[in-house]
């Protein structure tokens, strides 16, 4: 397989996933890919539409989107989620799509507000940076501990273990979602994603 992507990005989500179940693939860094040049056209070459993560499977099929990624590879490994069935494997389906469709969105908007809205970017990016921090709030309601749905680790702690770097950074979910930081720090000690970890700059605290 081949994973297109840029180190610390929603790739680096896909990566930790990877190496927890122990599926070998090449890294492309695309680094750039979101202005003109070769980069772009390097990830355009597989996904047109232009995004990482973007997923190339041995038999050339192209997986995008991190959950649609998180769901193929819990069908191959089933660490990565609970039973199915199971109240925590709807749990996990809930909490999986719900992180996609609410707070992904607020980078896709606050972090090129110029796209969006050209006549007030810093208002575009200071309301999606607050309602992000309201729903990772939210979110910490939802964390059983001592990963996000309890004993077993899943692919909501793989996107744990990279968002506690994006905005609004450490030490906001430090003090702000103690338990869901919690769940990313022991995610991150896991002796399999140690060279994941060091290639995205993953520090552990």
């Amino acid at each position: 397989m081949k994973l297109y992507g840029v180190p610390a990005w929603g790739s680096a989500i896909v990566e930790t996933m990877l190496a927890l179940v122990g599926e070998a693939y090449d890294f492309v860094d695309v680094e750039g890919f979101d202005h003109p040049g070769a980069a772009q056209d390097r990830l355009a070459a597989v996904n047109p539409l232009r995004q990482v993560p973007t997923l190339v499977l041995d038999d050339g099929d192209v997986l995008t989107e991190t959950a649609a990624i998180a769901l193929w590879l819990a069908d191959r490994h089933a660490r990565l989620a609970p039973p199915p069935g199971s109240a925590e494997h709807r749990r996990f389906l809930r909490l999986l799509i719900w992180i996609v469709a609410n707070v992904y969105p607020t980078f896709t908007y606050g972090d090129y507000p110029e796209r969006w809205a050209p006549s007030a970017q810093h208002e575009l990016t200071d309301t999606t940076n607050a309602h992000r921090e309201r729903l990772y709030r939210w979110l910490e309601a939802q964390v059983v501990g001592p990963y996000v749905l309890g004993e077993q680790a899943s692919a909501l702690d793989c996107y744990a273990a990279v968002m506690i770097d994006w905005g609004p950074g450490r030490e906001w979910f430090a003090e702000n979602t103690p338990r869901l930081f919690a769940a990313a720090e022991l995610m991150r000690r896991d002796p399999k994603l140690a060279a994941v970890m060091a290639r995205n700059e993953l520090t552990i605290n």
